[in-house]
């Protein structure tokens, strides 16, 4: 899948009206300036860095959450019809979440993470139009998308750090503590993590099906060969008996050749 120019700025601008239309107070006007600050790189960032996860191209980035910021919106719209307790948090911190739930992918302040991938085998073979910068140290995405906020002065609630950390589910080990409790004390204190996860889920599998159902249903599938049976023709029958004359066990026998 591949963006228009015209996309992309127009993603980059529903990117904006969101945090506009949705984050109030103080750090609404840091994060605009801080996406204005990285807005040459962000505008063009995948969301990942291999055709076979999601959104592996130029404006990747940005497409996925602006998905992920309609996805959450509806599905917290759906978890309220069902009877959850929409009192647990806002829907501020439902959209800040969303917005920022993916931010470490950008790198650090000084380096990008994805750049392009510079071996053709990986990229024929495997993939791979991007490769992760080893100028970066390594760090889980949703650690170092929390560090560029605390590191730019952008205040998160509690909600939302809880959120942004555990946005990929049961898919990262490192959420098991969060989320596989069996303790009623320990669970989460509200539904906020498990809608912005499905949103997130959603999002990346819709994205998926764009890319790739339509290459499935280009390649037809080959005929199966018919499968080999022993009754095929005469010779296959004299085969067949052959084979059976060397069995002693009656009950056997009629059972294979039966078959």
């Amino acid at each position: 899948m591949k963006l228009s120019a015209e996309q992309i700025q127009s993603n980059w601008v529903t990117f904006n009206n969101n945090i506009d239309t949705f984050i109030s107070g103080e750090r609404k006007q840091k994060l605009l300036d801080f996406y204005k600050k990285f807005e040459d790189r962000i505008i063009l960032m995948p969301a990942s860095h291999k055709k076979e996860y999601h959104s592996a191209f130029p404006g990747g980035y940005v497409d996925h959450v602006n998905r992920v910021v309609s996805g959450a919106l509806a599905m917290s719209a759906t978890w309220e019809k069902f009877g959850c307790d929409m009192g647990t948090f806002t829907q501020e911190e439902l959209v800040f979440s969303a917005i920022n739930h993916d931010l470490g992918k950008m790198g650090d302040s000084e380096h990008e993470s994805y750049i392009p991938q510079t071996d053709q085998w990986r990229r024929d073979k495997l993939g791979e139009e991007y490769m992760h910068n080893k100028s970066i140290a390594f760090a889980a995405v949703p650690d170092r998308g929390l560090f560029l906020l605390q590191e730019h002065d952008i205040k998160y609630t509690f909600n939302e750090m809880i959120a942004i950390q555990t946005h990929d589910g049961l898919y990262d080990p490192a959420n098991d503590k969060y989320l596989k409790s069996f303790m009623p004390e320990t669970k989460p204190r509200t539904s906020l993590p498990f809608i912005l996860h499905q949103a997130d889920m959603m999002a990346a599998r819709i994205e998926f099906e764009i890319e790739w159902l339509p290459k499935f249903s280009q390649n037809s599938v080959a005929t199966p060969k018919k499968n080999y049976t022993l009754s095929d023709n005469a010779h296959k029958s004299k085969a067949k008996a052959k084979a059976l004359g060397g069995i002693k066990s009656e009950g056997l026998k009629n059972m294979l050749d039966s078959l």
